[in-house]
């Protein structure tokens, strides 16, 4: 079986190498700056402390988001180029997956969840408002099952909408680990979710967009 590389820049840079599930080597860093300038020496770097060359990779998986806009294209595109570069398969996972996983293998939170209290994972959406999911628990293979979501809404929003669903759930806010992100595709395999989608999740418009240049009268 190959090497899995996975790249998630929906908040910090993570990117991490993995074999059937195991983690090979990570790269972390929680600075959600310069994205473009350090993707690749974070990507090199794993390689290398993996002993694994580009052509070793049989399978890249790139975290979709929600995430800001800027940061989160660079992770794609990074995944893109590197797919095509190394002839491998390209696949897309939710990046609030990756949290839910962790959070998850928390035995207290998992006890919790199994006996009915919903998991809702959120993460900073910048504006005064959160990317959120609710979450039910896991597959039969391990794959966090998403009920509702993602999606964009104020803190304050969230809590009425749980409020008006008849909910009290458990709230994670965290970090998204690449091997968390591998590890959720793992399973979305032996559940023939998989999915080639590595479309970005903004979830509303970019805070930057091309000016329209000033008018020639005629």
């Amino acid at each position: 079986m190959g090497y899995t590389l996975a790249i998630d820049t929906s908040a910090g840079t993570s990117v991490a190498l993995t074999r059937a599930g195991a983690p090979i080597a990570e790269y972390n860093d929680s600075s959600n700056m310069k994205h473009a300038e350090g993707i690749g020496a974070a990507i090199a770097a794993v390689l290398a402390q993996g002993g694994v060359k580009a052509k070793d990779v049989a399978t890249v998986v790139v975290g979709r988001g929600p995430a800001p806009f800027t940061g989160l294209r660079v992770g794609i595109a990074a995944a893109m180029m590197f797919a095509e570069g190394a002839g491998a398969k390209l696949f897309g996972v939710v990046s609030l997956d990756a949290i839910a996983l962790e959070a998850l293998s928390d035995e207290a939170i998992a006890a919790q969840v199994a006996a009915g209290v919903p998991l809702l994972i959120t993460a900073d959406a910048r504006r005064q408002e959160v990317y959120w999911g609710l979450y039910s628990g896991l597959s039969k293979s391990g794959a966090p099952i998403c009920i509702e979501g993602p999606g964009v809404i104020k803190p304050a929003a969230l809590a009425e909408l749980m409020q008006q669903r008849g909910v009290q759930p458990i709230e994670v806010s965290a970090t998204v680990f690449a091997t968390r992100l591998s590890q959720v595709f793992d399973a979305q395999v032996i559940d023939g979710a998989a999915s080639q989608d590595v479309s970005a999740l903004y979830l509303r418009e970019p805070d930057a967009v091309p000016s329209p240049g000033k008018r020639v009268s005629g």
